[in-house]
């Protein structure tokens, strides 16, 4: 599903990535580990082809990145990724069922399609009784899950995590680690973690260490 190799990424004269080079097989939860600096973050931000690598090779779900244009990028990324933040970023004025439909409507698809998945994605997420409110009646760890049905809403390749839980409590942390495997072994989704928490970082299949720009 991941195919990265040798990814440099410089910010002047500071070398953020030195030849990274990794894999990720389709269906698999992978974690990212390592101190603040280690180059985690921009690694992700590469791979969601929201940041550009100074040199190197990235292929997604079979499409090398750095042969897009930018128009193809915008579309791949909005059909083929999504993304989970520490921080939630659903808009407040609209609802959860309006927020995880958003992706969709912008890719053009079918209102009415649309409202279905978008309703059984926010039950999966035991959200069936929220569908109509707004972000601010929503806790914290609600907020999240609906940010990770509107991650899902256009069935990506690719599912990428920057700290998904390190803004909640412990049992709003625990439910959405394992919200990650459920999405694995329901749906055969393929996930990339960035994150500091060792509980979760231990739980997936495969944990990758970073340390100043270089896998180690």
């Amino acid at each position: 599903m991941i195919k990265a190799e040798n990814i440099h990424k410089s910010y002047g004269t500071l070398e953020v990535l030195k030849g990274v080079s990794l894999e990720v097989k389709p269906h698999e939860v992978v974690s990212i580990v390592g101190q603040s600096g280690a180059g985690k973050t921009t690694l992700l931000q590469i791979i969601g082809t929201l940041s550009a690598m100074d040199s190197g090779t990235l292929t997604i779900d079979g499409k090398q990145v750095e042969r897009m244009s930018d128009d193809q990028l915008s579309d791949f990324r909005n059909r083929r990724i999504g993304f989970v933040f520490q921080f939630h970023h659903l808009l407040p004025e609209f609802s959860a069922l309006e927020n995880v439909m958003i992706p969709a409507l912008i890719a053009h698809r079918e209102p009415q399609e649309v409202e279905q998945e978008a309703k059984q994605l926010l039950e999966m997420m035991n959200l069936k009784e929220r569908l109509k409110h707004k972000p601010s009646a929503l806790s914290g760890g609600e907020q999240q899950r609906v940010a990770i049905a509107r991650a899902l809403i256009n069935r990506p390749a690719l599912l990428l995590a920057d700290e998904p839980s390190g803004n909640l409590d412990s049992k709003n942390r625990e439910e959405i680690h394992s919200l990650f495997f459920r999405l694995r072994d329901e749906l055969g989704q393929t996930t990339l973690i960035v994150t500091h928490d060792e509980g979760l970082a231990s739980m997936a299949d495969r944990k990758i260490t970073m340390r100043d720009g270089e896998i180690i």
